[in-house]
């Protein structure tokens, strides 16, 4: 679940080994469900069935559902699904429900997180329902590409402007637009920690990255402007303003030297 930018102050966790083999259980939980879902993506399905069916595979596999009830302030109603179910213009945070039918051609952003002995994992991945326009696809793509190009920078002695920038001049090179209000985050013992990921800024700039950060790093790229509003009735839908497409992928992270190391896979998605 991404995260609305707040300039936290507090410092990343470095996290031990064991840790990160408890978030790494967590990861794999969460790439599982999306490989779950997967099988279901098709048009006429609605995406409060979609979250169903993720409930129950993260429940029957002893974890908990991140999202569901979860407030990120005071102000905002508790989430009420497992999955964020983000549909075509919707940027992230789709509410998922029973009116939400995917049709033909549509592309719909799964996002999910898992609670596993006391440690959180999270990802995203764009699907499409059926057969898609060329230039969404081309959306896709690129929003992938400048994912992995992010996650090439997340390594001991660079910085988080450096995982900014790579994402962001990878699309704008590609005629698209980063969303600039929501971010990417750390997470471990909760879902949302320090430090925040943006997916534009400058090379050179930001935090030093240290060794054994767990952060998710999670482009949201919008085919239009990248202007996003909230959806008045849910209160939670992110929507582009233009109302144009809009594609997130997220992996689960690790700072390493040298190169970074992938909690979450798209393995069960994708083969």
């Amino acid at each position: 679940m991404t995260l609305f930018s707040r300039e936290r102050k507090d410092p990343p966790i470095i996290k031990s080994e064991e840790e990160i083999e408890l978030i790494r259980a967590s990861c794999q939980l969460v790439s599982k469900t999306l490989g779950e879902l997967k099988k279901h993506v098709r048009p006429g399905i609605s995406t409060l069935e979609l979250d169903r069916i993720a409930e129950d595979f993260v429940l029957s596999h002893g974890g908990i559902p991140a999202f569901k009830d979860y407030k990120q302030s005071e102000d905002d109603p508790p989430f009420p699904g497992t999955v964020c179910s983000s549909v075509n213009h919707i940027v992230v945070h789709g509410v998922p429900k029973e009116e939400d039918i995917l049709q033909e051609g549509d592309i719909v952003t799964l996002d999910i997180g898992v609670c596993l002995n006391g440690y959180f994992g999270d990802s995203a991945y764009t699907f499409t329902v059926g057969e898609v326009k060329p230039e969404i696809l081309r959306l896709l793509h690129v929003t992938k590409e400048s994912l992995y190009l992010g996650i090439e920078n997340a390594i001991t002695g660079k910085r988080i402007g450096d995982i900014s920038f790579a994402v962001q001049d990878h699309v704008l090179k590609h005629g698209y637009s980063v969303v600039k209000e929501l971010v990417g985050h750390g997470i471990g013992a909760n879902l949302h920690e320090p430090p925040e990921v943006p997916n534009y800024g400058k090379r050179g700039n930001g935090t030093k990255l240290q060794a054994n950060w767990v952060i998710a790093i999670e482009p949201m790229i919008n085919m239009g402007k990248p202007g996003v509003v909230k959806h008045s009735e849910d209160g939670w839908s992110i929507l582009t303003e233009d109302r144009k497409p809009s594609a997130h992928f997220e992996h689960t992270v690790v700072i390493r030297k040298g190169k970074a190391e992938l909690l979450t896979t798209f393995d069960f998605i994708e083969n």
